[in-house]
Formats: C-alpha cells, sequence, structure tokens
C-alpha cells in the first residue's frame, strides 16, 4: 500500500531479530556512519569557510553560537530517541498499525518543540552569547547567529526528526540522503553568503537554516513516492497521550542527560572563551574536528540502539548482549586509529579550519586530550546504544551527568587556573569522566544481565510448574 507521508521501502528495511549479527549491523552502521560524517562536515564546513574568508572574532561567533545550537538540537534528537526506541519496538514485535500512531503523535509532539525552541532562541540569544563569555570583538556576530539559527527552528526539528523515525524501522539510508542534501546545499550558500557577500558568522547561520529547509522539502517529495512498513495516513495525525507518555518517558531522560553533559562542554567553552580570543577560536577549531573523530563510535551508539529495541521487542535479548559485544570490538579498533591521529596529527587536523598558526597550535593541543578519549569512548557509546535500546534511559541519564558533573567541569575549572594555561591540561577532564562513565556502565551492565538471568529462572520455573499442573 501507498503512503503519503513518510517514505520507505519494505526491502530498505533491517531485520535485527533473525540471521547473522555482525553483518546486518555493520550494514546498518555504515549508512548512520556516512550520515553522521556529512552531518559533521555540514557543521564543519561553516567554521571551515568561515576560517578562511573571515577573522578570528566570526570563527569565535561560529564556533560558540554552533556549539549552542548543538547542544539545543542534540537535545530534540535525544528526545526523538523516544520514537526510535518505542518504534523499534513496534517493529521487532511487528505491529504497524502501532507504529503509524506513534509516528503521528511523534510529528506533533515535536511540532510543539520546535515552535518553544525558536522563541527561546530568538528572546534569549543575547543571554545565551552572555553566558557563554562570548569575547567583546565576537558577541554581536554570536548573537546573530543564534537568533538566525533559532528562527528556522522548526526546520532543524523536521529535520532531525525523519532520521530518528527512519532509524527505529531499521533505515539508516534514508537519513543519509536528507543529509546530504542538505550538506551540498550548505556547502553553496556557505560560499555565496560568506566568500562571496561577506556576510560571516551571520552567512553561516542563514546558509545552515536554508539548506536544512532545502533538505526537508526535498525529502517529503520524495516520501511520497514510498511505501511505508507500518500504517500511516492523515488520521495518523493525532494526539495519543498514551503513545506521548511513552515517548517522553523514553526520551526525555536522554535528552536530559544530553543536555547537562551538553551544558557541561558549553561550561568549559565558556572558560576557555574567557581566557582569551585565541583560546576561543582553537577549541571552536577543535570540537570542530572531534566531531569527526567521534563519528564511528556515535553511529555504533544508534545503531545499538535500534538493534538492542528490535531484539527486546522480540524477545531475543541474548542476541542484543552478542550484538553489543561484537560493536564494541569493531569500534574499539576505530578508537585506536583515532587515537593516533588526534594525538600526533593535531595541528594537522586543526589546519582544515583555520589558517592562523597560534589558533592550530591551540587546537592541537586540546586534540590531544580528546585522542585518549578516542580509547575509551568505543566501550562507554555502545554501552548507552545499548542501554538505551534496552529502555534503561533514566540510567543512561544518571551517568552522564555523573559523570559531567563530577568530574568534567572541576576538572576544566581547575586546570584553567595554571599558570600557564594549557588546552591539553584542560581536555584532560573529558577523557577522565569517561573512565567514571565506563565503571558506572560495567556496574549497571552486571546487575541488568543478573536481574534478567533471575526473571528467565522465574519464567522456566513458572512453565514447569504449569506442565506440572
Amino acid at each position: 500500500m501507498r503512503q503519503s507521508f513518510l517514505f520507505f521501502t519494505m526491502k530498505e528495511n533491517t531485520d535485527f531479530t533473525s540471521g547473522k549479527i555482525v553483518l546486518p549491523l555493520i550494514k546498518f552502521a555504515l549508512p548512520t556512519l556516512f550520515a553522521l560524517f556529512l552531518q559533521s562536515m555540514y557543521g564543519a564546513v561553516d567554521l571551515m569557510i568561515t576560517g578562511h574568508f573571515a577573522g578570528p572574532a566570526d570563527i569565535s561567533a561560529v564556533s560558540t553560537g554552533s556549539q549552542i545550537m548543538m547542544t539545543i538540537t542534540n537535545i530534540v534528537c535525544s528526545m526523538a530517541m523516544g520514537i526510535t526506541i518505542l518504534l523499534a519496538e513496534k517493529t521487532g514485535q511487528k505491529k504497524p498499525q502501532e507504529g503509524g500512531a506513534i509516528v503521528g503523535t511523534g510529528i506533533m509532539l515535536f511540532a510543539i518543540t520546535g515552535v518553544v525552541m525558536t522563541l527561546v532562541c530568538i528572546f534569549l540569544a543575547p543571554q545565551m552569547a552572555r553566558t557563554m563569555n562570548a569575547p567583546e570583538e565576537a558577541f554581536s556576530k554570536t548573537v546573530s547567529y543564534i537568533s538566525i539559527c533559532g528562527a528556522g527552528s522548526l526546520v532543524i526539528v523536521a529535520y532531525n526528526l525523519i532520521g530518528s523515525i527512519f532509524r527505529g524501522i531499521g533505515d539508516s539510508k534514508t537519513p543519509l540522503v536528507t543529509v546530504a542534501i542538505a550538506c551540498v546545499f550548505n556547502i553553496l550558500g556557505d560560499l555565496l553568503l560568506i566568500r562571496v557577500f561577506g556576510l560571516g558568522a551571520k552567512g553561516a547561520a542563514l546558509a545552515t537554516v536554508f539548506a536544512q529547509l532545502i533538505s526537508v522539502l526535498i525529502s517529503f517529495l520524495l516520501i511520497r513516492r514510498k511505501d511505508l512498513p507500518f500504517t500511516f495516513s492523515r488520521a495518523s495525525l493525532r494526539w495519543n497521550g498514551s503513545y506521548a507518555k511513552r515517548i517522553l518517558l523514553l526520551g526525555v531522560p536522554i535528552a536530559l542527560q544530553d543536555m547537562l553533559v551538553g551544558i557541561s562542554f558549553l561550561i568549559i567553552l565558556s572558560i576557555v572563551n574567557s581566557l582569551g580570543l585565541i583560546y576561543s577560536a582553537a577549541i571552536g577549531v577543535a570540537e570542530k574536528v572531534c566531531a569527526f573523530i567521534m563519528l564511528i563510535p556515535v553511529a555504533f551508539m544508534h545503531s545499538m540502539s535500534a538493534f538492542t529495541a528490535q531484539n527486546r521487542g522480540a524477545g531475543k535479548i541474548d542476541r542484543a548482549v552478542k550484538g553489543f559485544w561484537s560493536a564494541v570490538g569493531i569500534s574499539s579498533v576505530s578508537g585506536f586509529i583515532m587515537f593516533l591521529l588526534a594525538f600526533f596529527k593535531g595541528s594537522t587536523l586543526a589546519s582544515v579550519f583555520s589558517t592562523d598558526a597560534q589558533v592550530t597550535s591551540e587546537a592541537a593541543m586540546y586534540l590531544k586530550a580528546y585522542g585518549i578519549d578516542c580509547l575509551l569512548t568505543c566501550f562507554l557509546f555502545c554501552f548507552i546504544g545499548f542501554f538505551n535500546g534496552m529502555g534503561k534511559t533514566r540510567f543512561v541519564m544518571i551517568q552522564g551527568v555523573t559523570a559531567a558533573f563530577l568530574v568534567r567541569v572541576p576538572v576544566s575549572y581547575f586546570m584553567s587556573k595554571e599558570v600557564p594555561v594549557s588546552l591539553f591540561h584542560i581536555g584532560l577532564a573529558i577523557p577522565l569522566s569517561t573512565v567514571l562513565g565506563i565503571a558506572l556502565c560495567m556496574i549497571y551492565y552486571a546487575f541488568t544481565m543478573r536481574s534478567l538471568k533471575k526473571e528467565d529462572q522465574l519464567k522456566q520455573a513458572d512453565t514447569t510448574s504449569s506442565i506440572i499442573r
């Protein structure tokens, strides 16, 4: 049956509940990885073109403003994980009718979210820039960047919601298409508005919003020509309180975690911004590089959420556990490679985004610390994806917030008081917080496995009793 809203062919879906584990996981992770790469390129192009055709003030404005917008956008994406997890469960249970109702409720829920985002970003942009200690030379440019991106919040929400829905039903190719479209138009927009018209940070923001708008419009034209693996029509676009509650119960803890963890990184950015314009620009450049070197563990985190949720819905927890350890092994190899690049070739990587020698030198120091973190996140991110898929989103929130505010923030603050200041020492707060996160995850993993074993034993005892009776 052909539907008219969201696009998809049944053959493009990935059924994680049967057959091989590693190959389907990799096939799902690769489009996710490419989509994340393009998404990172999407944000990096703003800074890259700004760094080559504008000054340090514009670089600082784009790095600070984009960090704020990324934090807000991540909150939306994290809330949308509630849809991804719930939809994956229904896919595993083979309940297409309920899948359509979940999507319809999700669209309405996130339309409201987009309106709230718009109002917050437009009216509170100066306060956000001031809170981030945006350097005086870059303050007005930072406010403009946040305001313009905020005005396009509905587009940003729609753009990210499409990806969350399709990952929930086992399609990682569609999000890749939508990101690719946005990336191409963003590059063209940046070149036109920054290089040709010299709009600097303001041009970067305008290019971001219009690129995502074009991507959403083209996506919906394509959507009308595709089939869905679940029942969806205009009648599905209605509020279902029960599904909305379940989406929020799953998504809000993840969103709170990402918000608070994002705030911890914003605090680090604020601390570094207070040290001066060069340090501010350097950490902005380093964070863009980090967005790339963390791509593979993030891709496996998303893949593990869908893989685990489908198998949980099908009652195949053992298969979900096998998938988890497979993902850890694969991402560990990439983590070691990224460590070598970040630790020993940081200045080369930073030079892609800035031609200023001071900026690239300081960025390289920060990247050394991030390189160490690459060795650790392959474990942490797979744990997070596994627990999200298991519906243990409250624990994910607790571990993330604990690591951020017991280690990351205080360590970065105390390191910033060193004389002379070292971005490498400030950056060490990140791998130290990851160590704590892994320790908490390992403890909770052991607890979860014991609980599941007890549940199985009770079920077997009940079955035996029924047979005897």
